[in-house]
């Protein structure tokens, strides 16, 4: 006899909630080696404080993160220190239309030994690092796009039928200029939907700026301190997955996901009129993984409504289509998350 599945919310199964905290050294530890990373961060990005601590976020939760903002705001700068502090090897890969899935992936070389007999040998490309900037994703055609994004989802890629692992922690830190559109090509709504967080650079300030200008234009080179190794950031992204989560916080994470569809309880009138598309299962994903992060760096051993709310802009701005109606009435995805929190809350 074969099993019916269940009909109405009762039958469902309950999600096992309760949960073992970690150790408060270790969650100690973790909380200062974090803020630590952050520290040394901010002494060669400057004046980037949230973006820096939203990348650091996805790092450590174990997912990809996608960039927005003009050029010259140090999201290069950002990605090659964040390298350097915590001990990886970082590659970057400048995305043009001409660029090919084998010139990321690699490719099998033909090779002969000394004896003249004649083999294929796979030769690596840049994706296989463990930090990869995804220098100006937008303007590689959606065949090599793919390729990265199966590296994102998967941790291994497929060249000539054979599949090759990623070395694990795995993490791509795509860019996208949000200033010149012609002859690019944007990545659909569901590969959207892969990266943890969009985080949005914004401009400096005059004092940022002045500061900017001082430090990068003299002889003294910066460059950031390491202060953590890779066993360090292993054990971290396992930790951050220790972080309890109570049933109320998975009830308000469940509510602000249904509350970005047009029509579903709790939406606010603007997500009504303005959305076309809701997020996704994986953006409730993301706000529980990037919310234990967020406790985490709190120095918490449990996640919070308020980490929730931290992490929501980040975690739902890409991932929530909004109409014809929003473009002209100049309305953005941020101030409809802003919504979204208020009318959960």
């Amino acid at each position: 006899m074969t099993n019916s599945a269940p009909d109405t919310a009762a039958d469902l199964p309950t999600p096992l909630l309760t949960e073992t905290p970690p150790d408060e050294g270790a969650v100690a530890a973790a909380s200062s080696a974090l803020r630590a990373v952050l520290a040394e961060l901010g002494t060669v990005v400057l004046g980037q404080e949230m973006l820096c601590k939203e990348v650091v976020l996805g790092l450590f939760a174990g997912g990809n993160v996608l960039i927005e903002g003009a050029p010259g705001l140090g999201k290069t700068l950002l990605v090659r220190t964040l390298a350097d502090v915590v001990d990886v090897t970082a590659s970057r890969i400048q995305f043009t239309p001409y660029l090919m899935p084998a010139d990321i992936t690699g490719t099998q070389v033909l090779m002969r030994d000394a004896e003249g007999r004649s083999t294929l040998e796979f030769r690596a490309g840049p994706l296989f690092a463990i930090l990869v900037l995804a220098d100006e994703i937008i303007r590689a055609t959606p065949k090599t796009q793919s390729a990265v994004l199966e590296a994102m989802q998967e941790h291994s890629v497929t060249v000539a039928g054979a599949r090759h692992i990623l070395e694990d922690p795995f993490c791509v830190i795509a860019t996208q200029n949000n200033i010149e559109m012609e002859g690019t090509y944007p990545l659909p709504e569901a590969q959207l939907d892969r990266f943890l967080l969009k985080t949005v650079v914004g401009s400096p300030t005059l004092e940022v700026l002045r500061a900017i200008g001082v430090a990068t234009t003299g002889d003294r080179v910066m460059k950031a301190r390491r202060v953590m190794d890779r066993p360090t950031l292993r054990g971290i992204q396992r930790l951050v997955r220790q972080i309890v989560i109570a049933p109320h916080v998975a009830d308000a994470a469940a509510r602000m996901t249904m509350a970005t569809h047009p029509g579903q309880a709790g939406a606010p009138e603007k997500v009504t009129r303005y959305v076309r598309f809701g997020a996704s299962p994986r953006a409730m994903q993301a706000l529980l993984l990037a919310g234990r992060a967020s406790a985490l760096t709190a120095g918490r051993a449990w996640v919070g409504v308020e980490d929730l709310h931290a992490v929501a802009h980040p975690v739902l701005r890409h991932r929530m289509i909004l109409g014809f109606d929003a473009t002209l009435d100049g309305i953005t995805t941020d101030s409809l998350i802003a919504s979204v929190i208020q009318s959960v809350s």
